[in-house]
């Protein structure tokens, strides 16, 4: 695998992982102000979109636009598991694991040729 591959692909899990506790973190907090939260997340989106445009940048040419969003599925799927078993205390539920799964099926098909 060409190392803009592994590059894009530890970018894209960095970049996820801001934003999924920019989307979700929040959750815990919600005695917080919405106007806070909003902008507290706005903050760490800053710093997924550092990550995601690069990964994108570096991705693209080795992975056609399509494998790059497929990709990043994967990704989210797993940083947004572990965070809401980790964060949150709810852990997936076997049927949602299995949604989980053909969604990543889905997404691992854009990469046939």
């Amino acid at each position: 695998m060409p190392s803009a591959v592994w590059a894009t692909a530890g970018l894209l899990l960095a970049s996820n992982i801001f934003m999924t506790i920019a989307w979700y973190g929040h959750l815990k907090f919600k005695h917080s102000a919405l106007w806070l939260v909003i902008l507290v997340s706005w903050g760490i989106a800053f710093f997924e979109y550092c990550l995601q445009v690069p990964a994108n940048r570096i991705g693209h040419g080795v992975l056609t636009a399509p494998q790059l969003k497929g990709l990043q599925e994967i990704i989210t799927l797993g940083v947004f598991a572990v965070f809401s078993w980790v964060w949150l205390g709810e852990p997936v539920t076997a049927k949602q694991a299995v949604g989980f799964g053909l969604i990543i099926v889905a997404a691992v098909l854009i990469f046939q040729k």
